[in-house]
């Protein structure tokens, strides 16, 4: 039955018993004459004679003091300044009424000054009075009970103080280096553990490698003419060099031959390992590694280029994430349903699919920086699970509406997720499952957001208004202080195309530089 904010109709009101006994027991007793309707007291007429009215103190005549005597009250009798004709050493001079005038109203030790009149008939009426009258009523209109002074705060002084930009240096401030060669959009990119090579993938289904400190292309390669090559991640560790990129349903691993020796060969045998596992498995496993992704060899043409390895999956795939020891990595496929989330280990060529049904539309999904735990998000929640018990820990709720991408800080305790509502959440996970600060510096929608994995209290996040936010996050081990958070630089350059701006960005693993790549077919390095 759908929720609804009416109020009940009056057919749904019951009555109740108790309450009709307890009216019709009040109906009795006023039928009855035990209970009579109010009645007003009759007003009494000051001028009546009939009222007697004694006055306690007529014929007041002095008594001995005595503990049941009260006395009169009586008045204090008048000052020598308030006489109408005071001595002359109690009028004021010239300097004194010129002071007294040009002091504030509340200073004023009285609300007078001394005059001398030669008769009473001189005196004139109180000028003041009327004013005083009026702020008696006012006292007792308004009931103060203190009088209380304003207060003189500068609201500036209420904010938090954080520190300047120049002070939280080094950090991206300009752009050095423009690198061109895709043919419409660059959907992906990532930099490589050694922080030389530059990966990047677009529309035009290539992948592509250039030096990132001259901007000059060494290497690429067409994985398909149909399909756009979605995203590009590069094997972490440097004892064997590998990238992993996704076109289409297709996921292909690549070793690209300008590797040194010794290194390309290990790179090889990393991936040739699985072979072999699979030789050696039974045919059990064989069937159940087939129902979930294929892995076989690429087209010769692909093979002569540097592709090894291809993985056949059932649905495109959007998301590519590594384990930090390099064995295992994560792909999402939105379409995918059951086999959205799919866990690949790459040393048995193994697939398997951890979660039979998901509770919305995936989004992306992320191995935890130190623990065995894996959050995978979805529409509008996060949830992180531990991997080692099969449980699920707890269900990050950030608030937004749609839920574009996260990234984990590197000490696992903070992440950061972009939204296609234009905010972007920062979540202690330590602290609750809500957003600790949520922040709006765009005007369309965030595509990607990273941490800086290399020590630096840096983040950064891309939106389709062609800017690059950058940060400054402090994060202590301290639990008693929050994290600090300081937008330090607007990095613009990309241009729009078509409402799409800045699709990817990627921190340099050791320097406090910024690749990003947007939709006007350019990657920019930013330093």
């Amino acid at each position: 039955m759908p929720l609804s904010a009416a109020p009940e109709p009056k057919r749904r009101f019951v009555p109740s018993k108790h309450e009709t006994k307890r009216v019709m027991k009040i109906v009795r007793a006023i039928r009855e004459g035990r209970i009579l309707p109010y009645k007003p007291p009759p007003e009494e007429d000051e001028g009546d004679i009939n009222v007697i009215r004694y006055d306690i103190w007529a014929g007041e005549a002095a008594r001995q003091e005595h503990p049941m005597h009260v006395p009169a009250p009586k008045l204090p009798p008048p000052g020598y300044d308030e006489s109408y004709h005071p001595p002359p050493e109690y009028l004021p001079d010239l300097s004194e009424k010129k002071a007294w005038e040009e002091q504030d109203e509340e200073d004023r030790e009285k609300e007078y000054l001394p005059k001398d009149h030669n008769s009473l008939r001189k005196v004139p009426g109180y000028d003041r009075f009327v004013k005083e009258k009026f702020e008696r009523c006012l006292d007792l209109y308004l009931a103060p009970r203190v009088r209380r002074s304003k207060l003189n705060i500068d609201p500036e002084s209420l904010l938090p103080k954080l520190p300047s930009p120049d002070e939280l240096r080094p950090f991206p401030i300009a752009c050095t280096t423009i690198f061109r060669g895709h043919e419409g959009r660059v959907r992906s990119l990532s930099i490589d553990s050694s922080g030389v090579w530059l990966a990047s993938g677009g529309d035009d289904g290539t992948v592509r490698i250039w030096e990132i400190l001259t901007g000059r292309q060494i290497w690429h390669v067409t994985l398909e003419r149909d399909e756009a090559v979605n995203v590009v991640r590069w094997r972490p560790g440097i004892d064997a060099v590998i990238l992993s990129a996704a076109a289409g349903e297709n996921l292909y691993f690549i070793v690209p031959p300008i590797l040194a020796p010794g290194i390309e060969n290990s790179s090889i045998d990393v991936l040739d390992a699985g072979f072999g596992y699979a030789s050696e498995s039974g045919s059990t496993s064989s069937k159940t590694k087939s129902s979930a992704a294929q892995w076989s060899r690429p087209s010769p043409s692909l093979l002569d280029a540097g592709v090894l390895l291809k993985t056949s999956l059932r649905s495109p795939v959007k998301v590519i994430n590594w384990h930090r020891r390099g064995d295992y990595l994560s792909t999402v496929s939105p379409a995918g349903q059951s086999t959205a989330i799919a866990i690949h280990t790459l040393s048995k060529h193994l697939t398997q699919l951890p979660f039979r049904r998901l509770k919305g539309l995936p989004q992306s999904a992320s191995f935890h920086p130190l623990k065995p735990v894996f959050f995978v998000a979805t529409k509008h929640t996060i949830r992180s699970y531990d991997l080692s018990k099969q449980v699920l820990l707890k269900i990050i709720t950030p608030g937004a509406r749609w839920i574009s991408s996260f990234d984990v800080h590197p000490q696992g305790d903070n992440l950061i997720v972009g939204s296609y509502d234009k905010r972007l959440l920062w979540h202690d996970l330590e602290l609750s499952v809500r957003p600790y600060k949520t922040l709006r510096y765009h005007s369309k929608a965030i595509r990607a957001v990273a941490f800086h994995k290399g020590g630096m209290p840096l983040f950064a996040d891309a939106s389709d208004d062609g800017t690059v936010q950058v940060f400054h996050g402090k994060v202590v081990g301290d639990l008693m202080q929050n994290a600090t958070i300081v937008p330090v630089k607007v990095l613009r350059g990309h241009d729009v195309k078509g409402t799409i701006g800045v699709l990817d960005l990627a921190w340099h693993p050791k320097e406090p530089w910024l690749v990003s790549a947007g939709s006007d077919g350019t990657c920019r390095l930013w330093i």
